[in-house]
Protein backbone atom coordinates (compact mmCIF):
# COMPACT_ATOMS: atom_id res chain seq x y z
CA UNK A 1 0.00 0.00 0.00
CA UNK A 2 1.18 3.42 -0.40
CA UNK A 3 -0.58 4.19 2.76
CA UNK A 4 -2.42 2.95 -0.04
CA UNK A 5 -4.77 0.02 -0.18
CA UNK A 6 -1.43 -2.83 0.63
CA UNK A 7 -0.45 -6.00 -0.15
CA UNK A 8 3.31 -7.34 0.39
CA UNK A 9 6.55 -6.31 2.50
CA UNK A 10 8.75 -4.72 -0.59
CA UNK A 11 11.75 -5.87 1.12
CA UNK A 12 11.31 -8.69 -1.20
CA UNK A 13 9.59 -7.61 -4.13
CA UNK A 14 10.89 -10.85 -6.05
CA UNK A 15 9.05 -12.65 -3.91
CA UNK A 16 5.94 -10.71 -3.48
CA UNK A 17 5.59 -11.17 -7.08
CA UNK A 18 6.41 -14.63 -7.29
CA UNK A 19 3.82 -15.05 -4.53
CA UNK A 20 1.54 -13.33 -6.52
CA UNK A 21 1.92 -14.80 -9.50
CA UNK A 22 1.91 -18.82 -7.91
CA UNK A 23 -1.81 -17.29 -6.35
CA UNK A 24 -2.81 -16.59 -9.39
CA UNK A 25 -3.20 -12.24 -8.80
CA UNK A 26 -5.69 -12.75 -6.33
CA UNK A 27 -5.24 -9.93 -3.67
CA UNK A 28 -6.89 -12.85 -0.87
CA UNK A 29 -5.06 -15.65 -2.36
CA UNK A 30 -1.64 -13.12 -2.44
CA UNK A 31 -2.04 -12.47 1.15
CA UNK A 32 -2.42 -16.35 1.93
CA UNK A 33 0.01 -17.82 -0.31
CA UNK A 34 2.52 -15.27 1.35
CA UNK A 35 1.43 -16.11 5.08
CA UNK A 36 2.54 -19.58 4.07
CA UNK A 37 5.55 -19.57 1.91
CA UNK A 38 7.77 -16.80 3.43
CA UNK A 39 8.26 -16.40 7.48
CA UNK A 40 7.50 -13.08 8.64
CA UNK A 41 5.63 -11.75 5.64
CA UNK A 42 3.58 -9.19 5.88
CA UNK A 43 1.09 -6.38 4.20
CA UNK A 44 1.17 -3.07 4.09
CA UNK A 45 0.00 0.36 4.21
CA UNK A 46 0.49 4.11 5.66
CA UNK A 47 -1.03 7.27 7.88
CA UNK A 48 0.24 10.73 9.53
CA UNK A 49 1.08 13.87 11.61
CA UNK A 50 -0.25 17.14 11.12
CA UNK A 51 1.37 20.53 10.48
CA UNK A 52 -1.20 23.27 9.55
CA UNK A 53 -0.43 25.15 6.25
CA UNK A 54 -3.92 26.14 5.61
CA UNK A 55 -3.04 28.97 3.12
CA UNK A 56 -1.34 -3.28 -3.77
CA UNK A 57 1.00 -4.94 -6.14
CA UNK A 58 2.41 -2.41 -8.30
CA UNK A 59 5.95 -0.66 -7.49
CA UNK A 60 6.67 2.45 -8.38
CA UNK A 61 9.97 2.36 -10.74
CA UNK A 62 11.28 5.68 -8.16
CA UNK A 63 11.03 3.03 -5.19
CA UNK A 64 14.37 3.56 -3.84
CA UNK A 65 14.31 1.81 -0.43
CA UNK A 66 15.49 3.20 2.65
CA UNK A 67 16.62 6.63 3.67
CA UNK A 68 17.33 7.35 6.70
CA UNK A 69 17.71 10.87 8.92
CA UNK A 70 18.70 11.65 12.26
CA UNK A 71 17.65 15.19 12.75
CA UNK A 72 13.93 14.11 12.41
CA UNK A 73 11.28 12.95 14.63
CA UNK A 74 9.55 9.73 13.27
CA UNK A 75 7.22 7.35 14.48
CA UNK A 76 8.81 4.04 16.50
CA UNK A 77 10.01 1.56 13.59
CA UNK A 78 10.26 3.85 10.81
CA UNK A 79 12.12 5.28 8.54
CA UNK A 80 12.72 8.42 5.82
CA UNK A 81 11.81 8.31 2.21
CA UNK A 82 11.90 10.68 -0.36
CA UNK A 83 9.90 8.86 -2.65
CA UNK A 84 6.13 8.03 -2.76
CA UNK A 85 5.84 4.06 -3.12
CA UNK A 86 2.86 3.03 -4.42
CA UNK A 87 1.62 -0.47 -3.39
CA UNK A 88 -2.10 -1.65 -3.85
CA UNK A 89 -4.41 -4.63 -2.99
CA UNK A 90 -5.71 -4.76 -6.72
CA UNK A 91 -5.82 -3.27 -10.00
CA UNK A 92 -5.91 0.52 -10.31
CA UNK A 93 -9.62 1.61 -11.19
CA UNK A 94 -10.42 4.51 -13.29
CA UNK A 95 -13.39 6.09 -12.96
CA UNK A 96 -14.33 9.13 -14.97
CA UNK A 97 -14.94 12.30 -13.35
CA UNK A 98 -18.58 12.31 -14.97
CA UNK A 99 -19.64 8.78 -13.26
CA UNK A 100 -17.24 9.45 -10.23
CA UNK A 101 -19.38 9.90 -6.80
CA UNK A 102 -19.21 10.42 -3.16
CA UNK A 103 -21.97 9.23 -0.60
CA UNK A 104 -22.55 9.58 2.40
CA UNK A 105 -24.81 6.55 4.04
CA UNK A 106 -26.47 6.91 7.84
CA UNK A 107 -27.50 4.13 9.95
CA UNK A 108 -30.72 4.73 9.15
CA UNK A 109 -29.77 4.17 5.29
CA UNK A 110 -30.18 8.28 4.43
CA UNK A 111 -27.52 9.07 1.75
CA UNK A 112 -26.04 12.05 1.12
CA UNK A 113 -24.28 12.16 -2.77
CA UNK A 114 -22.07 14.92 -4.35
CA UNK A 115 -20.81 14.74 -8.11
CA UNK A 116 -17.01 15.55 -9.35
CA UNK A 117 -18.78 18.43 -10.09
CA UNK A 118 -20.05 19.31 -6.47
CA UNK A 119 -17.15 18.55 -5.04
CA UNK A 120 -15.04 20.52 -7.07
CA UNK A 121 -17.94 23.80 -5.41
CA UNK A 122 -17.04 23.24 -2.01
CA UNK A 123 -14.52 25.03 -0.07
CA UNK A 124 -11.37 23.64 0.07
CA UNK A 125 -8.05 23.64 1.87
CA UNK A 126 -4.83 22.88 1.51
CA UNK A 127 -2.90 20.77 4.00
CA UNK A 128 0.91 19.92 4.60
CA UNK A 129 1.20 16.56 6.64
CA UNK A 130 3.87 14.02 7.57
CA UNK A 131 2.42 10.00 6.40
CA UNK A 132 3.61 6.90 7.69
CA UNK A 133 2.79 3.55 6.02
CA UNK A 134 2.86 0.44 8.54
CA UNK A 135 5.80 -0.88 5.64
CA UNK A 136 7.74 1.48 7.36
CA UNK A 137 8.62 4.31 5.45
CA UNK A 138 7.71 7.90 6.29
CA UNK A 139 7.37 10.88 3.71
CA UNK A 140 7.39 14.27 5.60
CA UNK A 141 6.15 17.76 4.47
CA UNK A 142 3.51 16.06 1.93
CA UNK A 143 1.00 18.67 0.93
CA UNK A 144 -2.48 17.92 -0.75
CA UNK A 145 -5.45 19.96 -1.38
CA UNK A 146 -9.39 18.67 -0.72
CA UNK A 147 -12.18 18.84 0.62
CA UNK A 148 -12.68 18.71 5.06
CA UNK A 149 -14.86 16.22 6.23
CA UNK A 150 -16.47 18.33 8.58
CA UNK A 151 -17.93 20.38 5.46
CA UNK A 152 -19.11 17.28 3.66
CA UNK A 153 -20.95 15.74 7.21
CA UNK A 154 -22.02 19.20 8.06
CA UNK A 155 -25.38 18.66 7.10
CA UNK A 156 -25.55 14.98 8.24
CA UNK A 157 -27.64 13.96 10.87
CA UNK A 158 -25.66 10.73 13.05
CA UNK A 159 -26.07 9.25 15.98
CA UNK A 160 -23.06 6.73 14.75
CA UNK A 161 -19.67 6.67 16.31
CA UNK A 162 -18.00 4.68 13.72
CA UNK A 163 -17.39 4.66 9.77
CA UNK A 164 -16.79 2.57 7.16
CA UNK A 165 -15.03 4.00 4.20
CA UNK A 166 -15.37 2.61 0.83
CA UNK A 167 -13.86 2.96 -2.51
CA UNK A 168 -13.91 2.06 -6.30
CA UNK A 169 -12.48 -1.81 -6.37
CA UNK A 170 -14.29 -2.79 -3.56
CA UNK A 171 -11.51 -1.79 -0.32
CA UNK A 172 -12.95 -0.83 2.91
CA UNK A 173 -11.35 0.42 5.80
CA UNK A 174 -12.82 1.32 9.12
CA UNK A 175 -12.20 4.50 11.94
CA UNK A 176 -14.19 5.67 14.60
CA UNK A 177 -16.34 8.52 12.90
CA UNK A 178 -14.50 11.13 16.11
CA UNK A 179 -10.72 10.75 13.31
CA UNK A 180 -13.08 11.80 10.60
CA UNK A 181 -14.16 15.17 12.19
CA UNK A 182 -12.43 18.64 13.81
CA UNK A 183 -9.71 19.08 11.08
CA UNK A 184 -8.33 15.73 11.03
CA UNK A 185 -9.67 14.03 7.45
CA UNK A 186 -10.09 14.90 4.09
CA UNK A 187 -11.30 13.81 0.87
CA UNK A 188 -8.04 14.62 -1.42
CA UNK A 189 -7.74 15.35 -4.74
CA UNK A 190 -5.08 17.74 -5.61
CA UNK A 191 -1.11 16.30 -3.96
CA UNK A 192 1.72 18.60 -4.47
CA UNK A 193 0.63 21.05 -6.71
CA UNK A 194 -0.96 18.32 -9.24
CA UNK A 195 -4.64 16.80 -9.76
CA UNK A 196 -3.81 13.74 -7.99
CA UNK A 197 -2.34 10.92 -10.13
CA UNK A 198 -4.55 7.08 -9.99
CA UNK A 199 -1.78 5.06 -8.53
CA UNK A 200 -1.71 7.30 -5.44
CA UNK A 201 -5.63 7.00 -5.51
CA UNK A 202 -6.68 9.63 -8.20
CA UNK A 203 -9.21 11.26 -8.88
CA UNK A 204 -10.29 11.24 -4.69
CA UNK A 205 -8.88 9.56 -2.05
CA UNK A 206 -9.50 9.41 2.25
CA UNK A 207 -6.83 11.73 3.78
CA UNK A 208 -6.19 11.21 7.37
CA UNK A 209 -2.63 11.18 8.23
CA UNK A 210 -2.64 10.76 12.29
CA UNK A 211 -2.92 7.27 11.29
CA UNK A 212 -1.32 4.31 9.16
CA UNK A 213 -1.52 5.34 5.57
CA UNK A 214 -3.83 2.44 4.83
CA UNK A 215 -6.44 4.38 6.53
CA UNK A 216 -6.39 6.92 3.81
CA UNK A 217 -8.27 5.17 1.15
CA UNK A 218 -7.59 5.70 -2.15
CA UNK A 219 -10.20 5.25 -4.79
CA UNK A 220 -12.42 6.90 -2.09
CA UNK A 221 -16.08 6.80 -3.24
CA UNK A 222 -18.06 6.76 0.40
CA UNK A 223 -18.49 6.72 3.89
CA UNK A 224 -20.71 4.47 6.02
CA UNK A 225 -21.37 5.48 9.47
CA UNK A 226 -22.25 3.17 11.78
CA UNK A 227 -23.94 1.85 15.22
CA UNK A 228 -21.28 -0.41 15.66
CA UNK A 229 -17.59 -1.03 14.66
CA UNK A 230 -17.01 -3.44 11.32
CA UNK A 231 -13.51 -3.97 10.05
CA UNK A 232 -12.46 -3.34 7.15
CA UNK A 233 -10.42 -5.59 4.22
CA UNK A 234 -7.19 -5.33 5.96
CA UNK A 235 -8.14 -5.18 9.70
CA UNK A 236 -10.05 -8.77 8.59
CA UNK A 237 -6.42 -9.78 7.51
CA UNK A 238 -4.49 -9.09 10.92
CA UNK A 239 -3.90 -5.43 10.98
CA UNK A 240 -4.85 -3.14 13.73
CA UNK A 241 -8.25 -1.85 14.09
CA UNK A 242 -7.07 1.38 14.86
CA UNK A 243 -3.26 1.51 13.47
CA UNK A 244 -1.66 4.84 15.21
CA UNK A 245 1.80 5.41 13.81
CA UNK A 246 3.25 6.56 16.99
CA UNK A 247 1.75 3.97 19.42
CA UNK A 248 3.55 1.40 16.59
CA UNK A 249 -0.19 0.00 16.65
CA UNK A 250 0.75 -2.04 12.95
CA UNK A 251 -0.92 -5.23 13.44
CA UNK A 252 -3.56 -6.72 15.75
CA UNK A 253 -2.50 -7.35 19.32
CA UNK A 254 -0.08 -4.12 18.62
Amino acid sequence: RDGENPVSDLRDTSLWLAIRHSAGGSPTAVIAAGRRGHRGWRGLAGGRRVRDDDGMGIVTPGFRGRGRSSDVELPPGQYLTRDFPVLSAGPTPRIPLDRWEFTVTTETGEEHRWSWQQLMGLPSETKTVDIHCVTKWSKLGTTWQGVSLDTLLADVDTAADYALVHSYGGYTTNLPLEDLLDGQAWVAYRYDGEDLHSEHGGPARLLVPHLYFWKSAKWVRGIQLLLQDEPGFWETLGYHNYGDPWREQRYEGD
